[in-house]
């Protein structure tokens, strides 16, 4: 069997060239719809096909008459001078006819033979499956379609090969064709780009079935397939398994040649196969793959005839043994019923016809003369179409382009490399005009890219000009350096390397120019010079930040919520909150331009959320703290004209991240110091202003680095520390301490899990019940946060691994298993070591104390397995025996209060807590007692105002509510506000401690499930307050059932969740009239408008006036 180059020329029909090389059955290299131009010393004219049947001479690739003897392809049978010179003779409409009825007569023949007998050989040897395409002619674009089988004379000079084979023929030659109706096929799936009606395409089949049926449709003579496009660009099979899975438009194309392809284990179970579309069909249903194993039949051999006539056959062996014809099919159907035995797709499919047009339109006349001006200026700059579409363009006459405008748009999408979608509308569309014009598009976007193309060709081939000239005069200025000596290598290798660095990075025209100076200036600098030192450092720093480098971030907001409810539970409005950030950055395309600062208390997750933020962003994450910094240094940077002196902290995180865009964390940013070397507080403000640091400063770098893309974060205890220009330029975001639900399900999810993988019980049964949970919470961890909490947890299990090593003792954990043999060999090394210490210092000399390689292991030991039959259980009664006693047993300090003692609300850095107001009256009411006003508890400034504020509203009250009632004005009152080494402020106390003095004056304790909180002015007026909610949690915390805030924070309230307000009445009041009513309802007024002072002084003039009624009669007496 001979393989050689083939090529497709111009034919009579004028369509395209196409040249290739046939792989041999060992080695299919056929690229998927490409062209080349590589001139072969053989060529065949016409079909690609396997030649079969013996060749009595050499083969003579000169002469255009020998090619012509070994083709199917009937037009170049007629050429005597040569493959190119001259047209073709199309068919007329007589040879058609005549065509046709010999077709039909030789059915007839054929049925009438297989119902004589089946072993009589056909007297043509014609099959009955190759009727006349339906345009009419043998070829398309891409050169003659061959067929499977046909007539084909040769001349009288091709060899022995029969009486009829030696016959020159008569009659006109009949041009191979394909069958017109064909209604089932083997469904064969393309990937990556369709295929259109006229161009050949070389596709893999690993799949050994499909295979194995392709192979049985040679030998039975029927080579058809329908090819239909994947949808998926990445799919790949050779089976459909159902019709969703394709395009429904495909092409019917005949399988012209096979080669055997070898898989990775070395058995030939695939093929590359060559397949030509002859038209358009559509996929009406799908027999998707059976499953069962191919039963393998005799295939039918070819006749002696059809193997003398140089039929196209699958067989990759010579063979001249005269096979018997298997007779033709009753139905069409028939004819590929033995696909069915293997499990491949079958379709049913119909013929697409394209829609009448008018040749003569002028808009299809406009859009072909734009495609073959396309075509022109694509090859002008692409020399991968240059070839094909220059001898399309040449050998089409005006005349026939405009005749055929269909196949000229079939062409064009052919040849383009556009998206798989658009190419599929080109398949798709019967309308001409309409398939002109999406024809139109795609060769348009070819010609964009071919211009861009051309346009980056040419400045690369300007830069690498200029860059020659550059290099050839450096390294002239080496040589030269060199052998004056100048110039050390050394030098010269690190000034390449930084040149190296700084054209790999984006740097701004204005570091660049500061780059080449700073270069510039090393080069010439002595390596023993001082300053050589620090241009080389500056330079260092120079080329590691990264300008113009960015990581790809991520907007999905389903991630961001994921990646949030996976580090953090409830949390529900700061969550919110960040999910809108991201949510603005998804729609802007950025997240420049904000500076986020996380307030609460410690232990509530600031930190940690600012790391997710970073993990869903899918940016660099770099954190420090400012906390104590004092020098401005940290910040901005040192001069370099100090020792050892370093750029900012930005700047240094920048060069760890490697990214223009991480996220940086400032952690502690209210405990910032102040000290002598700045006001580092103050650096912050250029730092954290979106309108400036798009050109920070550092000191060190003196140039401007553009921060705008950096996302600043920090966090802070409160913001009263926190100077009001520096806050101004953040957004606070608060975050508000833990309730005990909240704590109790952080504790199950995160903290016992990690807890006890860190103390090495993963795999042991040791359990932590709820109820000691919450007695944990309740009792041990009030704080506003849960880090205590995981401390305890923490505790609990190391105080179970104890309990378990200490119960199974060393035989049921010997220390010898846990030693790996690498630990095993250091611990001998290290026993050895102190026996020679120990002889050392026996003769007084020095012992050393470092240990030696060999003394040393990388994992030592290996984790010990605890015995299954291992059970610990943690509950709320021997909670003691692992954390002690009780450290808090309730936030109430009285469960009956007597009167002049309330409870207010407080805000701390630890969430809220429960704080009492007592007030006494120190000495005992006389009409001669002076009134005084004293206050404890380690109170500031703001709170002894609302203190006194709290005694002149109450006196006035008082005096106006109660007139006959002089408490106030001749008692002695101590207030006092528990917990005196806490120090306490705010003016929220005020409502409280005027509730205190008016249960004080009028002898009437106050409820102690009820709990107050707002600041009070002297007319009355309750005002806002601030952290209603942890108040709220310190409330329910302390057991109340009612709670009395401000007007103003009922819309704080309303937003509280429904968990925390749960068990708890809310009360607002604008005025304290209000809530006087709420805390004394059943008061008897006329009792409290009564004043003992008074009382006392009628008494006691009773008294002395029955005492001087006594001394007169007396004296009467």
């Amino acid at each position: 069997m001979m393989w050689a180059k083939y090529a497709l020329g111009p034919t009579g029909d004028g369509w395209c060239t196409y040249v290739g090389d046939i792989p041999s059955p060992a080695s299919s290299v056929i690229a998927n719809d490409a062209v080349t131009t590589t001139p072969s010393p053989v060529i065949y004219a016409g079909k690609p096909t396997l030649l079969s049947g013996r060749q009595d001479g050499p083969l003579k690739a000169s002469s255009p008459a020998s090619l012509s003897n070994f083709t199917t392809y009937s037009a170049l049978r007629k050429r005597k001078d040569g493959f190119f010179d001259g047209a073709v003779e199309p068919l007329s409409e007589e040879e058609k006819k005549a065509n046709a009825a010999k077709a039909k007569a030789e059915e007839e023949e054929a049925a009438k033979t297989k119902s004589s007998t089946s072993d009589t050989p056909s007297d043509n040897g014609k099959q009955s499956n190759a009727p006349e395409p339906p345009d009419g002619k043998g070829s398309a674009a891409g050169g003659t379609p061959p067929a499977s089988s046909g007539d084909e004379s040769g001349s009288s000079n091709s060899g022995g090969g029969g009486g009829r084979r030696g016959r020159r023929s008569e009659k006109a030659l009949t041009k191979p064709v394909v069958p017109e109706i064909y209604p089932q096929v083997l469904a064969i799936p393309i990937a990556k780009r369709p295929l259109f009606p006229g161009f050949y395409k070389a596709i893999t089949i690993k799949d050994p079935n499909v295979a194995a049926a392709i192979m049985e449709m040679f030998k039975r003579g029927q080579p058809y397939v329908g090819a239909f496009l994947f949808k998926d660009e990445d799919a790949d099979d050779d089976v459909i398994r159902s019709p969703n899975e394709v395009y429904d438009v495909g092409v019917f194309a005949q399988v012209t040649s096979a080669f055997p392809m070898n898989t990775g284990n070395g058995e030939g179970t695939g093929l590359t196969a060559i397949l030509y579309p002859h038209r358009r069909i559509r996929l009406s249903s799908l027999i998707p793959p059976g499953g069962t194993e191919p039963v393998p039949e005799p295939a039918p051999k070819p006749t002696e005839e059809s193997e003398q006539k140089g039929d196209v056959v699958a067989s990759f062996e010579e063979s001249a043994v005269e096979q018997k014809p298997e007779p033709p099919k009753k139905s069409a159907y028939e004819v590929t019923s033995f696909l069915k035995k293997y499990p491949v797709s079958i379709a049913n499919v119909d013929n697409l016809t394209e829609e009448p047009h008018d040749p003569k339109s002028q808009v299809i006349r406009a859009v072909t003369n734009e495609i073959v001006n396309v075509f022109k200026e694509v090859a002008s700059m692409n020399s991968l179409f240059r070839d094909q579409i220059s001898t399309f363009s040449i050998s089409q006459s005006a005349g026939n382009v405009m005749s055929e405008p269909a196949k000229l748009a079939d062409f064009a999408a052919a040849v383009s490399a556009g998206e798989p979608g658009e190419l599929q509308e080109v398949l798709e569309s019967l309308n001409v005009e309409d398939r002109m014009h999406k024809a139109l598009l795609v060769i348009k976007k070819e010609l964009a890219n071919a211009q861009l193309q051309s346009k980056i060709t040419k400045d690369v081939e300007s830069k690498i000009s200029k860059r020659q000239r550059e290099y050839w005069l450096m390294e002239q200025m080496k040589g030269i350096r060199r052998e004056l000596g100048i110039e050390s290598d050394g030098k010269e290798k690190l000034v390449d390397t930084f040149r190296e660095k700084a054209d790999k990075l984006a740097m701004p025209e204005a570091v660049r120019k500061v780059f080449d100076e700073e270069l510039n200036k090393l080069a010439h600098l002595e390596p023993a010079a001082s300053e050589f030192n620090v241009t080389r450092n500056y330079l260092d720093w120079l080329t590691q930040i990264p300008w113009g480098m960015r990581s790809a971030e991520n907007f999905d907001i389903q991630n961001a919520m994921k990646v949030l409810d996976e580090d953090h539970y409830g949390l529900k409005d700061v969550k919110d909150r960040i999910l809108e950030f991201i949510a603005v950055g998804k729609l802007r395309g950025t997240v420049e331009g904000k500076i986020l600062c996380f307030v609460g208390p410690p232990g509530v997750g600031k930190t940690s959320i600012g790391k997710s933020i970073a993990r869903a962003l899918n940016r660099e994450y770099y954190r420090f703290s400012v906390g104590g910094l004092t020098d401005v240094a940290e910040i901005k940077g040192h001069r370099r004209t100090y020792v050892g002196a370093l750029p900012g902290r930005v700047i240094q995180a920048l060069k760890k991240c490697k990214t223009e865009n991480p996220l940086i964390l400032i952690d502690e940013i209210d405990k910032i110091g102040r000290g002598y070397q700045g006001d580092p507080s103050s650096a912050l403000l250029e730092l954290l202003d979106p309108e400036q640091n798009s050109s920070f400063l550092d000191h060190y770098m003196d140039v401007p680095v553009d921060l705008s893309r950096v996302l600043f974060v920090c966090t802070a205890n409160m913001t009263d520390t926190i100077p009001r220009p520096l806050l101004d330029r953040m957004e606070v975001i608060r975050l508000s301490g833990y309730v005990a639900d909240e704590k109790m399900a952080i504790a199950e999810r995160y903290l016992a899990p990690q807890a006890q993988e860190l103390a090495g019980l993963k795999e042991v049964d040791v359990q932590l019940t709820k109820p000691a949970i919450e007695e944990l919470i309740k009792s041990y961890c009030r704080e506003a946060g849960v880090r205590n909490l995981k401390k305890q947890i923490e505790k609990v299990y190391r105080k179970s691994a104890l309990k378990i090593v200490q119960d199974l003792g060393e035989e049921r954990l010997p220390e010898s298993e846990a030693l790996t043999d690498e630990g095993k060999a250091a611990l001998e090394e290290s026993e050895k070591e102190k026996e020679k210490a120990q002889e050392k210092e026996s003769k007084s000399e020095a012992a050393s104390t470092e240990a030696t390689e060999k003394e040393t292991a990388e994992k030592p030991r290996k984790p010990l397995k605890v015995p299954d039959s291992v059970h610990v259980v943690i509950d709320k009664d021997n909670l003691k025996d692992y954390v002690g006693p009780p450290i808090f047993t309730s936030d109430r300090l009285y469960d009956v209060t007597p009167p002049g003692v309330t409870m207010g609300l407080a805000w701390t850095q630890l969430g809220g807590a429960a704080m009492y107001v007592e007030a006494i009256l120190q000495s005992a009411l006389r009409p001669s007692s002076r009134p005084s006003f004293e206050i404890t508890g380690n109170l500031k400034t703001v709170m002894k105002e609302s203190s006194t504020i709290a005694y002149s509203f109450v006196k006035s009250f008082m005096a106006r509510e109660f007139p006959n009632n002089h408490f106030l004005d001749k008692a002695k009152i101590h207030v006092h506000v528990p917990e005196g080494a806490v120090q306490k402020d705010g003016p929220s106390a005020g409502i409280t401690m005027a509730t205190s003095l008016l249960s004080l004056a009028l002898d009437t304790p106050v409820d102690p499930a009820v709990a107050m909180t707002g600041e009070l002015t002297l007319t009355g007026k309750v005002l806002r307050i601030g952290g209603l909610r942890e108040k709220t949690v310190a409330a329910r915390r302390a057991g109340c059932k009612m709670i009395i805030f401000p007007q103003d924070n009922m819309s704080d309230w309303l937003e509280l969740p429904e968990n925390i307000k749960e068990g708890i009445e809310g009360r607002p009041a604008s005025w304290y009239s209000e809530v006087f009513e709420l805390l004394f309802p059943n008061l008897d007024r006329e009792q409290a408008n009564r004043c003992k002072v008074c009382e006392m002084k009628e008494k006691e003039k009773e008294k002395e006036k029955e005492k001087k009624e006594k001394e007169k009669e007396e004296d009467d007496d």
